[in-house]
């Protein structure tokens, strides 16, 4: 059984955090407000679903900041972690530690997943594109990481008109 967040509602406001980057800086959903903000969950840095995700976001960057598109990966990795993912797959988007997996389970990205036969509480691989005045405006569970930012880039260019 997953364990998503019921309050969060299309068009709605999404929620405000506060989180730390991988150089240490910190952020704010608020601090984006006039850019479409894609927040993308994910388990962690340097496994192989995660990597291909970041990849394709990595691919389509320049398309996504065409259309005034931020990117925020966000996993329970640390810093230096975060770090060294970015240096190795040359990312140049920003990724967030949420190491409590607070905002995880803020957004309903916090769920129970298996793995060998047990059961666990873990990152949910889902998204959420939040328009220019800070509203939900999509939510994606379970996405597929080798298809998954085409999705989004397509819906952006759908929203925006």
């Amino acid at each position: 059984m997953r364990k998503y967040n019921m309050n969060l509602k299309l068009e709605k406001c999404a929620p405000d955090f506060r989180l730390w980057d991988q150089d240490k800086n910190e952020h704010s959903l608020s601090d984006y407000r006039g850019k479409w903000v894609l927040l993308y969950f994910y388990p962690k840095d340097n496994t192989p679903g995660c990597t291909v995700e970041a990849e394709t976001f990595r691919d389509l960057h320049a398309e996504f900041k065409k259309l005034n598109v931020v990117i925020f990966g966000i996993s329970k990795d640390t810093a230096p972690s975060h770090k060294r993912f970015i240096e190795k797959y040359d990312l140049p988007f920003t990724l967030l530690c949420d190491q409590q997996k607070e905002v995880a389970e803020l957004y309903g990205a916090l769920g129970l997943k298996k793995f060998m036969g047990k059961e666990y509480m873990g990152v949910l691989r889902n998204s959420y594109l939040i328009d220019p005045e800070g509203h939900l405006r999509k939510i994606y569970e379970e996405v597929q990481p080798a298809t998954h930012a085409k999705e989004v880039l397509e819906d952006v260019k759908a929203l925006s008109v």
